[in-house]
C-alpha cells in the first residue's frame, strides 16, 4: 500500500485501522539451532523414525518442547519418511472367538523373514512378539529352518519368559510340522493356525516384521551369518530396551513390564541373554513324553488317549 499509493506508515495503518506497534513489532523467538541439529541427528540414525518417535526420544533427553514444533522443524529440515505404497482395500472381517490379550504370555506371535547376505546366500529370521507387552523373546538368524529348528528356538526361550497360552502362526511347513505339534502338547500351548491367504489373523506379527524389515534388516549388509545374527541382535536390544512403543504409551516393552509388576522377565535382556543364542545340534528335538504315550518301547501313536495326533494337529481356526 505505500509502494501504491506513496503514503506514510502512519497514514496507512491509519487507513486499515493497524497499530504502528503491530507494524515495527519484531519476533524475539530463542534460536532452534540446537534443536534443529539435534532432531537432524537422530532423523538421520534412526531413519525410520517418524516426528512422533523423535519427539519421544527428545522429551527423555529433557528438551521441554511440544510435538507441533517438533512437526514444524521436522518438516523444515525435509526430514518427512515417504509414504508408503498404497494398499489395496479390502473388507476386514475380524474373527469372533479372538480377544485381545490382557496379560504377557496370553498371546505369542511369530513368523518368518527372508533376506539374503551379500554374496546371494539365502537367510531366514524367526520373529517372535508377545501381543501383549510387545516384548520380543527373540529375533532368531539361520540360513535354514525346519521344524525342530523352531522347538530349540522356543525351548530356549521359554526356559526365560515362561510359555504362552496361545501362540499365532500361519501354516508354514515348519510350524505344522510334527516336532512343532509335539512340543505344543507337552507345553500346553495351543497353536492358533491363521486362515489361508488372511495375514491380518496374525496382525500382531506382521507388523513386528515391517519394524524389523524397515529398521534393521533394510538398513543393514550383512557380510556373514555371524553379521546377521550380531546385526540382528543389536537390534533385539534396541527394540525391547530403547524403542518407544506407541502401543505401549510411548514406553519400552521393557519399561511397560517393569508398570505391570513383571520386571523380572524384563531385566532377563540386561543378564547378558542373547535373542541369537543357539544349538548346533540338528535333526530330531528331545521331548520329555509321557509314559502313556510310549508303545513298543520307542513308538508314538497319536490315538493314545490324550495324545497328539500326528495327523490332527491342534488348530484354533474358524
Amino acid at each position: 500500500m505505500r509502494g501504491t499509493w506513496q503514503v506514510s506508515i502512519r497514514r496507512a495503518c491509519d487507513v486499515l485501522q493497524f497499530r504502528r506497534s503491530t507494524y515495527h513489532f519484531k519476533p524475539h523467538r530463542p534460536s532452534q539451532a540446537g534443536l534443529r541439529k539435534r532432531i537432524r541427528e537422530i532423523a538421520e540414525t534412526l531413519v525410520r523414525y517418524g516426528y512422533r518417535r523423535i519427539h519421544v526420544l527428545l522429551e527423555r533427553e529433557g528438551w521441554q518442547v511440544n510435538h507441533k514444533r517438533v512437526y514444524r522443524l521436522y518438516v523444515e529440515e525435509g526430514l518427512q519418511i515417504r509414504n508408503k505404497r498404497p494398499k489395496r482395500k479390502v473388507a476386514a472381517k475380524l474373527r469372533e472367538d479372538r480377544k485381545a490379550p490382557t496379560a504377557p504370555n496370553q498371546v505369542w506371535a511369530m513368523d518368518f523373514l527372508s533376506d539374503q547376505l551379500f554374496d546371494g546366500s539365502k537367510i531366514r529370521i524367526l520373529a517372535i512378539v508377545d501381543a501383549f507387552s510387545r516384548l520380543s523373546p527373540a529375533i532368531d538368524v539361520r540360513q535354514r529352518y525346519r521344524g525342530s529348528d523352531v522347538v530349540d528356538t522356543l525351548e530356549r526361550v521359554t526356559a526365560i519368559y515362561g510359555a504362552p497360552k496361545t501362540i499365532r502362526v500361519d501354516n508354514g511347513p515348519e510350524f505344522i510340522s510334527r516336532d512343532m505339534d509335539l512340543w505344543a502338547w507337552s507345553n500346553g500351548v495351543t497353536l492358533d493356525f491363521s486362515r489361508p491367504g488372511k495375514p491380518t489373523d496374525n496382525a500382531y506379527v506382521e507388523s513386528f516384521n515391517g519394524k524389523v524389515r524397515a529398521e534393521c534388516i533394510d538398513q543393514n549388509w550383512f557380510l556373514s551369518l555371524d553379521d546377521a545374527r550380531s546385526k540382528c541382535e543389536d537390534y533385539w536390544r534396541e527394540y525391547n530396551e530403547e524403542r518407544p512403543h506407541s502401543a505401549i504409551g510411548n514406553k519400552t516393552p521393557v519399561e511397560f513390564m517393569k508398570t505391570i509388576g513383571q520386571p523380572s522377565r524384563a531385566m532377563v535382556l540386561r543378564t547378558g541373554s542373547s535373542a541369537s543364542g543357539r544349538s548346533n545340534v540338528r535333526g530330531k528335538v528331545t521331548v520329555t513324553v509321557p509314559e502313556t504315550l510310549i508303545t513298543n518301547g520307542t513308538e508314538l501313536r497319536g490315538e493314545t488317549a490324550g495324545a497328539p495326533s500326528m495327523f490332527r494337529r491342534q488348530r484354533h481356526v474358524l
